[in-house]
């Protein structure tokens, strides 16, 4: 790809975008908080799939009634994060983020001495509630403090909330697993640390926006059509993405206890090298897009991790484990890539960017669980994974993508 075909690097966009807070440079310590928030966020929400067979155990739960309780995380975050989103665009409200934060408390309390299944599905419902919060006006506060690297920025904000991912079943293996559910309360008072910090995080992003709301650019670089259809591709992307990562999250436990044997614990660890070659890759992809450009990370990741999808079902114990990392590793590192690229599509959208990625695209991928939880009932969790893993086949989808948004 030549210079002209790659989105704006950071310098450029320093001087193209000048509402983001470049002029006075990357604020590591915002960023840094943030991405620290959003591991605690991410480390409730991972808690829930974490604990899947320990609920399953406890309360006689069906495949179906597993992907129900991924079904009302997801699509509650999914119908709320871009009416969020599209609402603080035009105010937006970073005071607002404990909010989320405190409603991730509440849920996480509910998971641990809910006594029936509509009180899980419950406290589900309130954990994708803060994330719903969160995410839209975390993701403005972090493209606030980038300084212009957009996708440096956008990965740091997103490692911690692979990192969160991946520290949750590890978490349930060796601390909820033998001492409980109960367990799982002690969880709750790193959310109300998280809540503190979102408060000095928010009055810190309000002055920022403040003194650059006159700068603010706004104007689309392409005509609204192509623009639209843009869009649409990089959702069905992230949509394809989200499917498999909704099959790993809420079943690839029960795929290595079935196929291996394995005990609770020693499933939450296989679950663990998924999440945290995610995390890996998260950070990868945004500082390899700042130097090469989104759309080159976009078509490596997308139709790179075929080969590894595919031959996942189908080998033994230790190269399971291996593709566990390496699959996630590729996988995540189009996310920052993606948001990136989209938010240059639509300049000062940041919140609705937000909104529909992180809401409505994992929303899409809840009800992908709830498929996937009935097919495994029926044909077995193999079943499950041997569809999956041809989804990266539609990254082709990419070649529908613009070589550039100027």
């Amino acid at each position: 790809m030549n210079r002209e075909s790659q989105i704006p690097t950071a310098p450029t966009a320093a001087v193209s975008s000048p509402g983001t807070g470049q002029a006075t440079g990357t604020v590591w310590p915002i960023l840094l908080a943030i991405s620290l928030c959003h591991m605690v966020n991410d480390v409730m929400q991972s808690m829930l799939a974490a604990i899947y067979p320990l609920l399953r155990a406890e309360f006689s739960l069906s495949y179906a009634q597993i992907g129900v309780m991924t079904f009302a995380f997801q699509v509650t975050a999914s119908l709320l994060q871009p009416l969020i989103g599209a609402a603080t665009d035009r105010r937006p409200q970073p005071r607002s983020l404990p909010v989320g934060m405190i409603s991730t408390f509440c849920g996480v309390l509910l998971l641990a001495f809910a006594p029936n299944y509509g009180l899980l599905l419950a406290g589900a419902m309130l954990i994708g509630i803060g994330s719903a919060v969160f995410h839209p006006e975390s993701s403005r506060v972090a493209r606030l403090a980038s300084g212009g690297r957009f996708g440096t920025a956008q990965s740091l904000f997103q490692l911690g909330g692979n990192f969160g991912q991946s520290l949750g079943p590890l978490l349930a293996a060796f601390i909820v697993v033998p001492l409980g559910r109960p367990a799982v309360a002690w969880f709750a008072a790193a959310a109300a640390v998280g809540a503190g910090l979102l408060w000095r995080v928010g009055a810190w992003a309000e002055g920022r926006r403040r003194a650059q709301a006159a700068k603010a650019d706004t104007t689309l670089r392409m005509p609204r059509g192509a623009v639209l259809r843009a869009i649409i591709v990089l959702a069905l992307l992230t949509f394809t993405k989200n499917i498999y990562n909704a099959s790993m999250n809420s079943y690839f436990t029960f795929f290595t206890m079935e196929k291996f044997g394995l005990g609770p614990q020693g499933a939450q660890i296989m679950l663990f090298l998924f999440l945290a070659g995610m995390a890996g890759g998260v950070m990868l992809g945004g500082l390899v897009g700042d130097r090469v450009g989104p759309l080159r990370v976009i078509w490596f990741s997308i139709l790179g991790v075929l080969p590894f999808t595919l031959a996942l079902p189908h080998v033994g114990l230790i190269p399971t484990g291996i593709l566990a990392v390496v699959i996630g590793l590729i996988l995540a590192s189009a996310f920052p890539a993606i948001v990136v690229f989209a938010q240059e599509l639509v300049p000062g959208r940041t919140g609705t960017i937000a909104g529909l990625f992180f809401g409505f695209s994992f929303g899409m991928g809840g009800i992908a669980a709830a498929a996937l939880g009935l097919l495994a009932d029926a044909r077995g969790i193999e079943a499950v994974f041997v569809l999956c893993s041809m989804l990266p086949v539609l990254g082709i989808l990419t070649i529908f993508l613009p070589r550039s948004v100027r």
